[in-house]
């Protein structure tokens, strides 16, 4: 068994969740259909994701730390961009669209 780095352990971790968190980023630019916000997300979603890669092909355990940290990053992002979690779920945008252009009943 391969010998488990802290340090490593850490910041594929801490790269992992900024990953996360970035593709959060993304989507939400993607969905408000800002271009070079979504590019730029893109690219550093990319960037990010290197380091956890390489970390955890060289030493299968830190798949472990890098899902851990997937799950922090999505999580803290949609925290940070606010969410809804006690309500009923927000319209879908295939919902929305499909309700464009009709006027409000009364």
């Amino acid at each position: 068994m391969a010998t488990l780095h802290p340090l490593i352990a850490l910041g594929v971790l801490a790269s992992t969740a900024a990953t996360d968190a970035v593709f959060v980023l993304f989507n939400a630019a993607v969905a408000r259909r800002r271009r070079v916000r979504a590019a730029n997300w893109s690219g550093l979603w990319y960037l990010l994701s290197a380091f956890a890669v390489i970390s955890y092909t060289q030493n299968a355990w830190y798949v472990l730390f890098a899902a851990a940290g997937s799950w922090l990053g999505a999580f803290g992002a949609i925290t940070w961009l606010g969410h809804d979690d006690g309500g009923p779920a927000a319209a879908s945008m295939l919902e929305r669209a499909a309700g464009a252009g009709k006027s409000p009943s009364a």
